[in-house]
């Protein structure tokens, strides 16, 4: 085929493809394809000619475009990490503060209503849980609960299960939110009747210092996991200006990036449940070090990190 007529036959094309503006992915990369094939055949039949330098230049073009978008993928997931997720929270402030409230609160009528009832905690965790306990703290292993099952098998079935509760607490919340609401009383009453099986027996800061070893990361979670049930709940229910269509729409963008962001937050927790927590008799520093810097990430993520974002942005 003589150099004219290879030019008349894709010319249009080539000048549709160096218009376009596109930054589909699939479309670049069948641009791309095209583009060099076309190289391809030009180097081989016309390898000095303007065209063969043409369409060099054109690939070149595209690779480059196609390199950029995936480095802004990537800097979109640090992104989302930097800013948008804890900007998030910020934002909706009022459902995160309104969830702890609801979790503290049914935290301590439960701890307080089960000091005088031992039948309250037998009611939430059944009785082979509870005596197990009541041995393992008989025999100096109080927290031997966490000892029980494989470590890396009891990492991944905490860690599913954790992200399917969190996901259930989120989604009940289009019913106006009472459904998410009453799981979270049930979360906080669960933790303070626990709580108070170990402050009986002496053990109330132990307490804290093993169970929050994983509990710091896990507790936080499932508390935002509610906050966004009540986000998209509000939405649906309390439209504002918005069109109910549309109020629904935005509570269900924003509240699941925020169950995205507190995913790994579950895989992490998880992970310390099933083979750190074990340790606390062998390596105390370690597990009261996690405790610690768990407890120190969740306080300036979420309450100090937002507020410096929103000083430096003027949100």
């Amino acid at each position: 085929m003589r150099e004219a007529q290879f030019i008349k036959r894709n010319k249009d094309r080539w000048i549709k493809e160096d218009d376009s503006a596109t930054t589909n992915p699939d479309e670049l990369a069948s641009t791309f394809t095209q583009l060099v094939d076309d190289l391809a055949y030009a180097k081989t039949f016309y390898p000095h000619s303007k065209t063969s330098e043409f369409l060099n230049k054109e690939s070149a073009k595209i690779y480059l475009q196609i390199h950029k978008n995936r480095k802004e993928d990537a800097n979109k997931i640090v992104q989302f990490w930097k800013y948008d997720f804890p900007l998030l929270i910020l934002q909706y402030k009022k459902a995160v503060l309104f969830s702890i409230l609801v979790f503290v609160v049914f935290f301590i009528l439960a701890f307080w209503i089960s000091s005088d009832n031992q039948n309250v905690a037998r009611g939430f965790f059944g009785d082979e849980y509870i005596n197990t306990t009541l041995q393992n703290i008989e025999k100096g292993n109080p927290f031997g609960i966490y000892e029980n099952s494989n470590p890396l098998t009891m990492w991944l079935s905490i860690m599913i299960n954790n992200i399917k509760v969190s996901f259930i607490f989120y989604a009940s919340g289009i019913f106006a939110g009472i459904p998410t609401l009453y799981k979270l009383a049930e979360t906080g009453a669960m933790v303070g009747i626990f709580d108070q099986i170990f402050y009986a027996k002496g053990l109330g800061l132990e307490f804290w210092l093993v169970v929050f070893i994983h509990g710091a990361l896990e507790i936080t979670s499932i508390i935002l996991a509610c906050a966004a049930g009540f986000i998209l709940g509000m939405g649906a229910l309390l439209p504002g200006t918005r069109s109910r269509l549309n109020s629904l729409k935005k509570a269900a963008k924003d509240s699941i990036k925020i169950i995205i962001g507190i995913v790994p937050l579950l895989a992490i927790a998880a992970f310390f449940e099933g083979l750190i927590t074990r340790l606390y008799n062998d390596v105390p520093v370690l597990t009261t070090g996690v405790t610690v810097i768990s407890t120190i990430f969740v306080i300036w993520y979420f309450v100090f990190y937002p507020l410096q974002l929103k000083k430096k942005f003027k949100i």
